[in-house]
């Protein structure tokens, strides 16, 4: 499988992380007609994945993506810290955005200059932050398509019902299949992962989608298509933890999720319809 479309094959804390609210500081465009906003593509040398939400901190506006989207190593490489990457600095191509991007945070390169040697930590951290041209914020809306939301960061509990925005290029631009709603099959990894099955499922492409829980809270990262323990399920990487990852072990320390302009609504068909 080429990385153009490469999702790692294989594959909290009690954290309180404020998620920042649309404040005079940023005039978002209206979520109805903004071309930058949770779920479009983003491209890193050629490998394309779906940006996540969105983030801020005093200065910057950033995008999420996963840190693998812009990995060196093999599809089947998924120990970020074992396996190299696209260096600081990358440009990062990011749809809707009229300049490219400028990736800013990767948590696999962090992992390697901390020497990190927690198992489950370099098995599932799998978070990176793309700064946007300050000429582009003016055209980002934080909301994600057809859910509205983020409410801020919470967690997700085995058996719960999640909300997903995929984006792949092998959809073929039918955004119809994008909104996605699934449950928590089983929380893995001391808690850094989740083994998520959706309709439809994520696919090579959909790497980086973000994950809501049933109050609207971002919770996750889609970072692996699974074959176990359900065929097409997906894991999907700890967001809270991963930002607390990122506070502790690199200088973002203040850069927060920022909440949707839209009220959090968990209606699948009416995602479908954009109701």
């Amino acid at each position: 499988m080429s990385r153009k479309f490469s999702i790692a094959l294989i594959a909290s804390l009690a954290l309180a992380v404020t998620a920042l609210t649309p404040s005079a500081a940023t005039a978002w465009a209206p979520a109805a007609s903004a071309p930058i906003h949770p779920g479009v593509m983003t491209f890193t040398k050629g490998a394309q994945c779906t940006s996540n939400f969105v983030f801020q901190d005093s200065s910057n506006v950033y995008l999420g993506q996963a840190a693998h989207c812009s990995s060196t190593g093999g599809p089947t490489s998924t120990d970020g810290c074992d396996t190299d990457s696209l260096p600081i600095g990358t440009s990062v191509k990011v749809s809707g955005a009229k300049s490219p991007g400028t990736l800013v945070y990767n948590s696999w390169l962090t992992m390697h200059q901390k020497h990190e040697t927690n198992g489950n930590t370099c098995a599932f951290n799998d978070l990176a932050l793309v700064r946007l041209n300050p000429a582009d914020v003016a055209r980002v809306n934080p909301s994600v398509p057809g859910f509205g939301g983020p409410t801020g960061v919470g967690g997700a509990a085995a058996r719960s019902t999640v909300y997903s925005y995929g984006n792949s290029e092998l959809r073929g631009g039918v955004s119809k299949l994008s909104p996605k709603e699934g449950t928590v099959l089983s929380v893995t990894g001391g808690g850094w992962s989740r083994n998520v099955v959706t309709v439809t499922p994520g696919i090579p492409g959909d790497s980086g989608s973000g994950f809501m829980n049933k109050s609207g809270q971002a919770f996750g990262v889609l970072s692996t298509l699974q074959i176990a323990p359900l065929a097409g399920s997906n894991g999907v990487g700890d967001l809270g933890k991963e930002i607390a990852y990122m506070h502790a072990n690199s200088s973002l320390t203040n850069v927060q999720l920022v909440n949707g302009t839209k009220p959090f609504k968990p209606n699948l068909v009416g995602a479908i319809l954009g109701a």
